[in-house]
């Protein structure tokens, strides 16, 4: 298990006004989207239903946070990587801290490979833990199980794209949008408007988006490969692929651009549902009657924690 987190990377991101945000955001969605609105507003319950994640709001102290990364999971898996959220609350320091995001699930609990859906209130001892995992059953189908970790399990593996905060009910940012007329996902729409608005500047957001209705597609990792993965496309064929349904909770981070030695993927989020299907969010596969809503806050720093020495660009979709 992974234990040495002296040599944590930082770096403090552009922080944009929140209103400058919604304007950027605003002008992409509206290019993707038949019917879209980003307002500055007070956050509201997301612990109350259909988000029901571990804290009130995703305000506070902020930070992007990523853990690891792909090359630990490909073209081999390097199973020493095993990292728990506590130990890297306390190393950066925030308390309390409420943290959510897409990762791959903790190995040596859930008995394989999984995907997590990171939703946990760590507040000295006291854990409330709503974390999700989906994994692939045992029994030769394609069919998964999804899960919820119990508070002393805040472990995961391999990667981690965390958003941390207080979790104090701020001013955030709603989005909401309905049939998807352009190519993008919703993520690479608001990932882009950044990347256009704030050219040169480091921006991150994260933050949890429900898929209101409609259908998505979304990935669940099997048990690790016993073969080397060395493309795209031999790791589209390793993944299960599942066409779910709304509702569907989705939490994770994005940054407008990569961070220059950071080595980041610069979107990623996993949804979770309480239907019994979760995933890796790709794309909504009913645009036409699809419907977003969202809230998402602004990353005042970036942390960039095990690093891998040897990188490569494919797995981060």
């Amino acid at each position: 298990m992974f234990s040495d987190y002296s040599n944590i990377l930082k770096k403090e991101l552009d922080c944009p006004k929140l209103e400058d945000v919604q304007k950027a955001l605003l002008k992409g969605l509206k290019i993707n989207f038949s019917e879209a609105s980003v307002d500055v507003v007070d956050c509201p319950d997301l612990t109350a239903e259909p988000f029901c994640l571990a804290s009130k709001g995703i305000g506070g102290s902020t930070a992007v946070v990523e853990v690891g990364g792909p090359p630990y999971l490909l073209p081999d898996v390097d199973r020493e990587k095993v990292y728990d959220i506590k130990d890297i609350v306390k190393a950066i320091g925030m308390k309390p801290c409420f943290v959510i995001g897409a990762g791959a699930g903790p190995w040596p609990f859930v008995g394989k490979n999984s995907e997590m859906m990171a939703n946990v209130l760590i507040d000295g001892d006291h854990v409330i833990n709503k974390t999700h995992i989906a994994k692939v059953k045992d029994d030769g189908s394609d069919d998964i199980i999804v899960s919820v970790l119990p508070s002393n399990e805040t472990r995961f593996a391999l990667l981690g794209n965390l958003f941390f905060c207080e979790g104090i009910q701020s001013k955030v940012l709603k989005v909401h949008c309905k049939s998807r007329i352009g190519v993008d996902n919703f993520i690479t729409v608001l990932r882009k408007s950044l990347e256009e608005e704030f050219k040169g500047k480091f921006v991150g957001l994260g933050g949890a988006f429900l898929i209101k209705s409609g259908k998505a597609l979304q990935h669940v990792m099997p048990e690790f490969s016993s073969t080397p993965i060395h493309s795209e496309k031999e790791l589209n064929k390793w993944l299960n692929f599942y066409t779910m349904s709304a509702p569907l909770v989705a939490v994770g981070t994005l940054m407008s651009s990569d961070v220059l030695d950071f080595d980041l993927r610069v979107q990623h989020f996993h949804s979770f549902s309480e239907h019994g299907e979760a995933g890796h969010y790709h794309q909504d596969t009913t645009p036409d009657e699809v419907e977003y809503i969202g809230y998402f806050n602004v990353g005042q720093y970036i942390y960039r924690i095990d690093k891998p020495v040897h990188t490569h660009q494919f797995g981060r979709d």
